[in-house]
């Protein structure tokens, strides 16, 4: 079986907190609600859009929920036509890619973005051309559901026991246990090492080298 490195987008290959908070208080301020404290989105990123908004407003009925997630859609994309978005490669990440690719995994990614924007993502950082397998929340169920992990495997030719799921979120880790797969929680993130723990995280990386060593396991 091939050997299938799979990374989550945002919080694990690239720093997009900012952007995406903003979004997130423009689409709530739209609605006419508090903006959310940027450490509550933070802690949603991850999910698919409408299960977010479930999150951050348990309450409010399911309407409302697909209302801010279209509103946020909106919102995200005005600041990418103002070019006020901002996805800046994690260090060490490009060469984490270099490196597993030339040791012979082939690479995925399974994010919460559309696929419209991981794409728009991939190519401003010249990478479109480096993963075999994309994967996104607009294709399936929201993390920490394994449907990604499955898809991917499958596209790939690679079994859970060659499988790493590499991410920063507590879902990211539940699902590639779901999945049966390998999961690796980076400390650079926006969910801290505990919690990555507390959610089925079989290691700990505190920096993109640290992953490069861990996958010399599975040669």
């Amino acid at each position: 079986m091939n050997r299938l490195a799979l990374f989550d987008c945002d919080g694990t290959l690239v720093d997009s907190q900012h952007s995406i908070c903003a979004a997130m208080e423009a689409c709530f301020a739209q609605a006419e609600l508090e903006p959310p404290a940027r450490e509550r989105t933070r802690a949603v990123v991850g999910l698919s859009l409408v299960e977010a908004m479930r999150a951050m407003l348990p309450g409010a009925e399911a309407g409302t929920h697909v209302a801010l997630a279209e509103s946020y859609k909106r919102a995200f994309q005005d600041l990418r036509g103002l070019g006020a978005v901002e996805e800046p490669l994690f260090d060490g990440v490009a060469a984490l890619i270099d490196t597993l690719a030339a040791e012979g995994w082939l690479l995925g990614i399974a994010t919460g973005k559309s696929a419209r924007g991981l794409s728009l993502c991939l190519e401003a950082h010249g990478l479109a051309d480096r993963f075999v397998t994309l994967q996104t929340a607009d294709l399936h169920p929201s993390k920490p559901h394994p449907s990604m992990i499955e898809r991917a495997m499958a596209e790939a030719g690679a079994a859970p026991e060659t499988t790493l799921m590499i991410g920063d979120t507590s879902y990211d880790m539940a699902m590639a246990r779901a999945a049966g797969a390998t999961a690796i929680g980076v400390a650079w993130g926006y969910h801290g090492a505990g919690e990555l723990l507390r959610a089925g995280a079989h290691h700990i990386a505190a920096t993109p080298a640290d992953i490069i060593a861990l996958t010399r396991i599975f040669a």
